[in-house]
């Protein structure tokens, strides 16, 4: 069986996270990856605190595992679902879109480990200063918000600059990339592509068809003008969007409108016209709907079979 320090730390069975994608990783994604032996997440997107503890202990009449909540720092909530953690007392919280560090003392406090997301080794460093648990070194494979550099050059130098856990991110979706991860210094992965064809997640069905048609090139990267660049899936909306993007008579108003309530579009209603559908370049891999711990169970086995006698931690 493949052992991480990350399993010990986290209370873990398999050093697998599941990402917090907003409008996918609800309380049933979330406990279902929790039950079959990773750490489920559950989004708190934008959404305000009374939603996120209703969700919050949701989740608890589904598992009694551990599982965290994702906070996505440039939500208009963030002041709220940070208190709302701390009072519900969650395992863990894993950040993106931001600087965690204001929050950081009270989450500490409450016995909260702090994973944040990170793009950088700089962002790296500065997280571990405040006490993080561990981090995530998410490549800019992955779906959702994305920084510059690779999965495999940043991991391995994330790796090099801190002295707690290190998670990779961005193009993983089996067992031969944690297999990589692993030989690049990581003690985990975290994915969330694969898990959008969970039997258990709740997405429109036009989401899943998409992943499973989805091709090596079927991604594309927008938002770089608004400085918050986003990898999804190539669709009407998409190209429209990047068209927009490059002309030069198109304001940040203006694109922040055009994009407005897109992911929701489709995630819920699976508009395929104006719906955003977030994937990383791993989608290409996802071959079929599975349930949640099939999944990991697979990525498990077939990492290790790879890493066996290869590295430390397989026993």
């Amino acid at each position: 069986m493949l052992v991480s320090p990350l399993c010990t730390l986290l209370g873990i069975r398999y050093p697998i996270l599941q990402g917090g994608m907003a409008w996918i990783a609800d309380a049933h994604l979330a406990s279902a990856v929790s039950n079959a032996g990773g750490l489920g997440i559950v989004s708190a997107m934008n959404a305000d605190a009374g939603w996120l503890r209703e969700e919050i202990r949701k989740t608890r009449t589904m598992t009694e595992k551990p599982f965290g909540v994702n906070i996505m720092l440039m939500s208009p909530f963030a002041d709220e679902v940070a208190k709302v953690v701390a009072e519900e007392r969650i395992p863990v919280v894993t950040t993106g879109a931001g600087d965690p560090s204001r929050y950081m003392k009270s989450w500490l406090a409450a016995g909260i480990r702090v994973i944040p997301v990170v793009a950088s080794t700089a962002v790296a460093k500065l997280v571990r200063r405040a006490g993080a648990s561990a981090v995530i070194a998410e490549g800019g494979e992955s779906g959702g918000h994305v920084g510059d550099l690779t999965t495999m050059v940043l991991v391995p130098q994330v790796c090099d600059c801190v002295d707690i856990p290190v998670i990779a991110a961005g193009g993983i979706a089996d067992g031969r990339g944690m297999a990589a991860a692993f030989m690049l210094g990581a003690v985990g992965v975290q994915v969330g592509t694969r898990f959008l064809a969970a039997n258990e997640c709740t997405v429109h069905q036009n989401y899943k068809d998409r992943i499973l048609r989805a091709k090596d090139i079927g991604t594309i990267t927008t938002g770089k003008k608004l400085g918050h660049p986003v990898r999804c899936l190539k669709t009407p909306f998409s190209r429209r969007y990047l068209a927009m993007e490059n002309d030069a008579g198109v304001g940040k108003e203006e694109l922040e409108a055009f994009g407005a309530g897109a992911l929701r579009l489709a995630a819920k209603e699976g508009d395929e016209i104006n719906g955003c559908f977030m994937a990383g370049q791993a989608a290409a891999m996802v071959k079929a709907e599975q349930p949640a711990a099939e999944i990991i169970e697979e990525m498990a086995s077939q990492a290790e079979l790879l890493l066996r006698g290869g590295t430390r931690w397989v026993s």
